[in-house]
């Protein structure tokens, strides 16, 4: 059922979109890391986290409105789903980073690209059948 209703086209246009969005907010998670990080030297994971919870809350907003057309009146209700849905994200995403750049010794911007690449496809599916329904 979840394999056959993923690969209709309006569903995969959603995904694209999605994705675009996600892709928006790559810019303004590395870019806000990178200004933590690198610049202010905030620990690396704390880095991380503001540039994970600043990207999901723009891309709430860009979902909710291009991505799924959501006209949900509740939309602190809409948005906290979505947010704990990012939060969920965030912890796999930091268990990924850790896991490569600790065990594996792995770049650590390289294990923020696979960990956001593996959270985008947990987001979408996630929000697609709980948040924006």
């Amino acid at each position: 059922m979840l394999l056959q209703s993923f690969f209709t086209e309006a569903f995969l246009l959603k995904f694209i979109k999605f994705s675009l969005v996600g892709f928006s907010g790559v810019f303004v998670d590395f870019g806000t890391t990178f200004i933590c990080k690198e610049i202010l030297k905030i620990q690396k994971y704390v880095a991380n986290t503001c540039g994970f919870a600043l990207a999901s809350t723009t891309n709430y907003f860009m979902n909710r409105i291009w991505t799924f057309h959501s006209t949900n009146p509740n939309v602190m209700l809409e948005f906290t789903r979505f947010f704990i849905i990012a939060l969920i994200g965030l912890i796999i995403n930091l268990m990924i980073i850790w896991a490569m750049t600790g065990k594996f010794k792995v770049n650590f911007y390289v294990s923020k690209l696979v960990a956001t690449l593996l959270v985008t496809l947990w987001n979408f599916l996630i929000n697609a059948y709980y948040t924006f329904v």
